[in-house]
């Protein structure tokens, strides 16, 4: 004879791992998109310095217009989503589909990892495009000395010191904390050897973040949040309690955003890009 085992559903829900914004600290929001879609952003160039001479009707060199640059920054990313929920299935699932706690999941797994890729990968581009960056491949030996490479970039350029930023992939902190040269010489490494923590590197902030949040073969970049602007435009989330045609409810949700990296500012992102991942 036969025995049917019972079986039964938990009410408590298997939730996924979530990160908050890693990238709010490396941006700024200096800017303003009210009432419109695209902003003009004005530059004004310097002129060279002149031997004084003492005759003559030009004695400080010859005068020339000062001109300008205008940088347009136009919002791209104008996303949404949307997803049903059947009150029958709401019912006969003890009640844990709840239309509140799906929106929540949503924004905290896909809208600010979204966000948060695409910060880095405006900021990694821009690093690449104005010649801030180096292909060598990290290992244990080098990974410092590839940090410091950064950092010097950045003070030739005369980049802030304070403020600095160290975006890393977890593959790329473990390389660092494997590295003599940042065990020996660095205080706050031996601060790490005790709690396993690192909370500085030649005066940057570590960040660590997925993997996947970086552009492929990206294990760390540099930067300062006066270099990239950071615009939300427009963030509307709706749930419909029983809209016509359903019995239950509708959830959509529209989010408009965009970064940009300053022209004048980009000096102030350093990526390090390789020709395999690390």
């Amino acid at each position: 004879m036969a025995v049917n085992l019972a079986s039964k559903y938990e009410k408590k829900v298997d939730e996924r791992f979530k990160l908050k914004s890693l990238t709010e600290s490396a941006v700024n929001r200096d800017y303003d998109w009210a009432g419109v879609n695209a902003i003009n952003v004005y530059s004004i160039p310097t002129v060279a310095m002149n031997n004084y001479t003492k005759s003559g009707l030009t004695r400080y060199g010859t005068a020339a217009e000062l001109d300008n640059n205008v940088q347009t920054l136009t919002l791209t990313r104008d996303r949404a989503f949307t997803f049903t929920i059947d009150r029958a299935n709401y019912q006969d699932t003890q009640m844990v589909m709840q239309a509140g706690k799906a929106l929540a999941r949503q924004i905290d797994e896909v809208i600010v990892p979204e966000i948060d890729t695409y910060r880095l990968a405006t900021m990694v581009a821009a690093a690449v495009d104005n010649g801030h960056t180096d292909a060598t491949t990290p290992t244990k030996d080098n990974a410092y000395e590839l940090i410091l490479k950064g950092t010097e970039a950045l003070d030739d350029d005369k980049v802030p010191q304070g403020g600095r930023l160290l975006y890393v992939t977890p593959g790329f902190l473990n390389l660092i904390k494997l590295n003599p040269d940042f065990i020996k010489s660095t205080e706050i490494a031996q601060k790490m050897l005790i709690n396993g923590q690192v909370g500085e590197i030649d005066n940057l902030k570590v960040i660590k973040v997925p993997t996947s949040y970086m552009p492929a073969n990206t294990p760390f970049l540099i930067t300062h949040p006066v270099a990239t602007v950071a615009a939300n435009k427009l963030e509307d989330y709706k749930t419909h309690d029983n809209p016509p045609g359903i019995n239950g409810w509708l959830v959509e949700g529209r989010k408009r955003y965009d970064a940009f990296v300053l022209d004048n500012k980009v000096n102030a992102l350093y990526a390090q890009q390789t020709a395999s991942g690390s």
